[in-house]
């Protein structure tokens, strides 16, 4: 009987659990993925299984990143007794031919495995190597396939990890010498596949709580085991408050809950998070579980179970990373360093790797002192503590950076992220078309941010290329291959007819360059000019936002819920509908990135996107419908038009093309459209 492969939706239920039962045959080298991971793969496309016979004799789990273009394949299984007859092959083939549009599949397997000539059998080569998190810390080789498009961008990614805090009860799941009632749905925390998107971390509560353990062995074992997790020491005084909220509003909220010792116990691992600046705390406790809407209400801590953390890793570690909303109404301000004053900043931007404070603060001032005109720019939260710092100039058609530092803070990522884009901006701005990263230790979180945005290492430094080309691929590459060979560098060939996703990784790695003959789509979106000002600062506010802060790298926007063609990624031009047609309204202001449509009910969008800010739940609801659904767009880098379409020339562009134009609510438009807008709003006479 031939062997059929089929794609498992979720209505699947008796496939679903075929797949199940024969994954836990293999748990011991496979990992335990919980029931739960294997429905969500479902759901989400990411479940594919070989038939025969009515019964499931191998299957391929994995998942599609939303912000990458890559595959990431968790478990490849086949029944033992079936193996040698090609079936990994036919899978693997599957997936292949199923997502062509993705860059190429990830995998990850322990060496002593040694499985090697089966990875490479299937078309994988080693690409690098991990320590598991396993309790024997065993080593897992990294196996990349490639689908064949433009190799440059494999470098683009990085998989910057998402930090979770874990409760003493995970902890003895994890790290303890017995093993625990349901201690598996912990233990998924450790899969292979999992060891480079997470990393686990502990509070002081976890300690004391290891102290307490009367039994001496378990005692010491477990302390021991603290090594293997990163340690947090957020601030005394500050916990004792959080703390103490919390508690409050738990027991005015939750009246049955006893308030004991055990209620302030769960609470200091949720204050201790927050205080930390970290936002994903696991636990299988009970109670701590039931404190899940006041951790998030109090202190924006997200306390989940261990299952949810692998179902939604890449969603939480967004969330984490890049939280543009608690910049906003803050009082983050961007000052130039003054002669003298740089010994001040020592203590905040002394960088491991060699670079000790007085050379770090005599670099500082050779700046100053330099022929070349150098801004030293320098970030103070609302306190007046120092937080980032960068100094850049330009060099020719290169801007030169010798200095990018971020200070421990809960928004350090998010800092990270808004000042790298925000040095591209400078650099289009002043005609540059490369960006060099001098400075020899640059904060750990600006690298990992870094290899987002298309930074490459060159001669021990990060570069970037800077594209400034709104046309076909041919142009695209014309103007990058010549940067390239500036730098000695070779660079990808790219192809009319790109796939979107891997249109999208080119049009972020070489920001500002758009490819218009790609697959990727555009749309014009109508917006009131209430939430064009809110999220864009256009029209104005009467009280002008900070030229660093003000326009977030990442938004969301939201409208109702029909859907009129979306796809993601895409190309997004703000049209702003009301207002009399001109300088005040009804115009294209400028463009965006559109990475994620989301359909689901108010609260739900509001819960998943908060972290991007500008739109409260009330104002979330009004967006919804008579289904009482409402749709959130999720889009970034946006670039703000130096020269508005009026509705006017809106009109004659499309007319001039022989184009339809719909302005009534979100349409879909030609790429030559696109083209013709963008160039309009960018045109300097």
């Amino acid at each position: 009987m031939a062997i059929k492969l089929l794609s498992v939706g979720p209505a699947r239920n008796e496939l679903i659990d075929k797949a199940i039962a024969l994954g836990n045959r293999y748990t011991k080298t496979l990992g335990l993925l919980t029931p739960p991971a294997y429905r969500q793969a479902a759901e989400d496309g990411g479940l594919l299984v070989a038939v025969e016979a009515d019964e499931v004799i191998g299957y391929a789990l994995f998942g599609l990143p939303k912000r990458s273009a890559h595959i990431r394949l968790a478990h490849l299984c086949v029944a033992e007794e079936q193996r040698g007859r090609g079936i990994a092959r036919l899978l693997v083939e599957a997936i292949k031919e199923k997502y062509p549009q993705r860059l190429g599949i990830k995998a990850k397997c322990r060496r002593d495995y040694n499985l090697s000539d089966m990875w490479t059998s299937l078309g994988f080569i080693p690409n690098g190597e991990v320590r598991g998190r396993g309790r024997d810390g065993e080593i897992l080789d990294g196996w990349w396939l490639d689908l064949g498009h433009p190799d440059l961008f494999t470098e683009v990614e990085s998989d910057a990890l998402l930090v979770v805090t874990v409760d003493h009860g995970v902890f003895a799941d994890l790290r303890g010498l017995t093993d625990t009632p349901d201690a598996e749905h912990s233990r998924a925390l450790e899969a292979g596949w999992m060891t480079d998107l997470v990393e686990l971390a502990y509070t002081p509560q976890l300690v004391h709580e290891i102290r307490d353990i009367s039994d001496t062995a378990e005692r010491q074992h477990q302390r021991a085991a603290l090594h293997g997790l990163r340690r947090l020491t957020p601030d005394p005084a500050a916990v004792a408050e959080r703390t103490a909220e919390l508690v409050s509003v738990a027991t005015e909220s939750l009246p049955d809950l006893p308030a004991d010792g055990a209620l302030r116990r769960c609470a200091r691992y949720v204050a201790e998070t927050s205080c930390a600046g970290l936002q994903v705390l696991a636990t299988r406790s009970p109670l701590l579980s039931r404190l899940a809407d006041v951790a998030w209400g109090v202190a924006r801590v997200r306390v989940v179970s261990p299952s949810t953390v692998t179902l939604h890793v890449d969603e939480l570690r967004q969330a984490q990373v890049y939280r543009p909303a608690d910049l906003m109404g803050t009082d983050f301000r961007s000052t130039e360093v003054s002669p003298g004053a740089e010994d001040e900043l020592i203590a905040f931007f002394n960088q491991s790797g060699g670079d000790d404070g007085s050379a770090f603060a005599e670099r500082l001032r050779s700046l100053h002192a330099d022929t070349v005109v150098w801004r030293r720019e320098l970030l103070r939260d609302g306190e007046g503590h120092p937080v980032a710092l960068y100094a850049w100039a330009l060099d020719g058609r290169t801007l030169i950076v010798p200095v990018l530092r971020t200070a421990h803070h809960p928004l350090e990522e998010t800092l990270a992220r808004q000042l790298l884009f925000l040095l591209k901006r400078l650099g289009r701005e002043c005609g540059a078309e490369i960006i060099r990263i001098t400075d020899p230790y640059p904060s750990a979180v600006a690298k990992v941010a870094a290899g987002d945005d298309g930074f490459f290492e060159h001669d021990g430094r990060l570069v970037a290329l800077l594209v400034n080309v709104c046309g076909p691929a041919a142009e695209v590459e014309a103007v990058a291959g010549g940067l390239a060979r500036e730098l000695t560098v070779e660079t990808a060939t790219l192809h009319a007819g790109m796939p979107a996703e891997v249109a999208a990784l080119v049009e972020r790695a070489w920001w500002p360059a758009k490819v218009i003959d790609s697959e990727l789509p555009s749309f014009l979106v109508p917006i009131k000019p209430r939430w064009s000002t809110e999220l864009f600062n256009v029209p104005a506010m009467l009280l002008p936002r900070s030229h660093v802060l003000g326009i977030s790298r990442e938004h969301v926007y939201y409208r109702s819920s029909g859907h009129r063609g979306e796809s993601v990624p895409a190309r997004l031009l703000w049209y702003v509908s009301e207002g009399a047609a001109g300088v005040d309204g009804q115009m294209v202001v400028g463009s965006s990135r559109l990475d994620e449509v989301l359909v689901d009910t108010p609260d739900t969008l509001f819960s998943k996107f908060e972290h991007l800010g500008v739109y409260g739940r009330t104002e979330v609801q009004g967006a919804a419908d008579a289904s009482g659904r409402a749709m959130a767009l999720r889009f970034s880098d946006t670039e703000i038009f130096p020269k508005p379409v009026t509705l006017r020339r809106l009109t004659s562009l499309a007319k001039e093309l022989g184009l339809p134009l719909s302005l009534i609510s979100l349409s879909k438009i030609s790429n030559e459209l696109f083209q013709a807008v963008y160039k309009e709003g960018h045109r300097k006479t």
